[in-house]
């Protein structure tokens, strides 16, 4: 089997800092080459993988102020497209912008929907012929049809070497109304707890509104973005993740990564949440700030034991490759991609009389 992984480029595969679309393409990339599959990395040239890298844009867009996002995405989806024809069957990572060009691709094509910037964007995904797979079930457009849910796994041995957990709450994620870092430093403040918030920041109005004035390096640390090694420092030395959102949350990365660590979530009862946290179990689902308050002192008390063997048992990136495998053959044996009689490259059929086979690496 022959996969193009068609990764996004707005940061490097995987991250460094924030990027929790590469992050994941990156552990779904390296999982597939480990089980001996050919895998092609279609991402930035600095990218890190050990599958074949294809690249067009030299670094992702979003750490260079000079670079269109918009020109560089195009010319990677050409970039892609035009090899398209070398492969079983292309894993879309990058959003709506490849489903454009649906009837030009040379092989059947997987969607991972990671989340929805507004309804605007449906028309591509209805139009497209592409599989579907959404990261939860709360993330399903009710005008879509979907292959699969397939849920995020991580690498679970990034988060073996664990501190010793502390008081500390953590808020992980970029700096938005979404987020709900605001609610956040009210709910440390009223339970008594320092807090130490993690992300890029992303609406600076905001950030210097709502965050900076609380922050003051004691009861309100903001350390930036943080990378790996850092991440599971701080995740795992926490008491509680705190998860406020003010939308609805398609999956939750840094929610699992910290359940992974031992480290119990309190996060509100929108989107995924429910779907994700084990609510008694490896966190709460409350529905505002009180109840969050409430919820601190309990969460603390949870077995952490319990939590990182849930999440570990949920979460493993090797689950995630098991899944993928089994949505790639599902839709490798329903191809509507068939070979013209010139042997010319896999292309859809549009005769609906013609019966479509697999093609003929499929079974590799």
């Amino acid at each position: 089997m022959r996969i193009a992984m068609l990764g996004p480029i707005a940061w490097r595969t995987p991250p460094e800092h924030y990027g929790p679309w590469e992050r994941v393409t990156s552990l779904l990339t390296e999982g597939l080459v480990r089980r001996g599959i050919e895998v092609t990395l279609f991402a930035t040239a600095d990218s890190v993988t050990s599958a074949r890298l294809e690249a067009i844009s030299p670094h992702g867009y979003a750490e260079d102020e000079s670079m269109d996002g918009r020109v560089w995405e195009a010319l990677h989806v050409a970039h892609a497209l035009a090899l398209s024809g070398d492969f079983d069957l292309v894993h879309n990572q990058l959003d709506w912008l490849p489903l454009a060009f649906d009837a030009s691709w040379h092989a059947p094509m997987v969607t991972t929907i990671h989340g929805f910037s507004g309804p605007g964007i449906l028309p591509a995904y209805a139009r497209a012929r592409s599989a579907l797979v959404s990261i939860s079930d709360a993330d399903r457009s009710p005008d879509l049809d979907y292959v699969a849910t397939v849920h995020h796994g991580i690498d679970l041995s990034e988060f073996d070497d664990l501190p010793p957990a502390g008081d500390d709450l953590v808020v992980f994620g970029r700096i938005h109304p979404d987020k709900g870092i605001a609610d956040a430093i009210a709910i440390a403040r009223a339970a008594g707890r320092r807090l130490v918030i993690c992300g890029i920041v992303q609406d600076a109005a905001y950030f210097a509104r709502e965050v900076q004035p609380h922050i003051d390096g004691a009861s309100v640390v903001y350390l930036g973005s943080v990378g790996p090694a850092e991440r599971t420092r701080v995740l795992g030395g926490a008491a509680v993740l705190l998860h406020p959102i003010a939308f609805d949350e398609p999956f939750g990365l840094s929610v699992v990564e910290a359940m992974v660590c031992g480290t119990p979530v309190v996060a509100y009862r929108r989107g995924s949440m429910p779907e994700v946290i084990d609510d008694g179990v490896t966190g709460f689902v409350v529905s505002g700030r009180p109840e969050a308050v409430a919820a601190v002192p309990r969460a603390a008390g949870l077995d952490r034991r319990s939590v990182r063997a849930r999440a570990r048992e949920r979460f493993d990136v090797e689950r995630m490759v098991d899944d993928y495998l089994r949505v790639y053959r599902g839709v490798l044996e329903r191809s509507p991609f068939v070979k013209s009689p010139e042997g010319s490259p896999l292309r859809w059929s549009n005769d609906p009389g013609t019966k479509h086979r697999r093609p003929p690496s499929a079974d590799r």
